[in-house]
């Protein structure tokens, strides 16, 4: 099964806005907007390639993201 990383905002924040940072990144299964933890995701937000986890950009990373995506991967 194929992942990407999606990003969630601030409340109150759009995705759109190009200056609103990022508030935590998720994994999701490629091209859903619903995260691992359970959490559903503007379609609009921000993705970046699973191979990011892991790495400095992608941090603050979902903790509860991270767990269940290390039980999916081989």
């Amino acid at each position: 099964m194929e992942h990407e990383m999606r990003a969630e905002y601030q409340e109150g924040l759009s995705p759109l806005q190009a200056d609103a940072p990022v508030k935590v990144w998720h994994m999701v299964r490629l091209d859903d907007t619903m995260t691992m933890c359970g959490r559903e995701l503007d379609p609009s937000a921000a993705t970046q390639p699973a191979d990011a986890w892991g790495t400095p950009k992608a941090e603050p990373f979902c903790h509860s993201c991270g767990a269940l995506y290390l039980r999916e991967v081989p």
